[in-house]
């Protein structure tokens, strides 16, 4: 986002038409349900991205609620 805290829903789109087969998806930012897919991504996510100390990282982190 302007912010550069990853990309939106529009830029996603963009990216998979670019790009045949991608399977890029947006950050998980909404309150999810316990042991869902949405909360294995955002846990799986959170646990790459612990080291990022740069600004771009700490807001993506904090997009997704890590």
């Amino acid at each position: 986002t302007d912010e550069g805290a990853g990309m939106t829903s529009k830029g996603v789109k963009a990216y998979r038409k670019a790009n045949p087969g991608s399977k890029l998806k947006t950050a998980v930012t909404g309150d999810v349900k316990k042991g869902s897919k949405a909360a294995k991504r955002r846990k799986a996510f959170c646990a790459r991205s612990k080291g990022w100390k740069g600004e771009r990282g700490l807001a993506a982190r904090k997009r997704w609620k890590c």
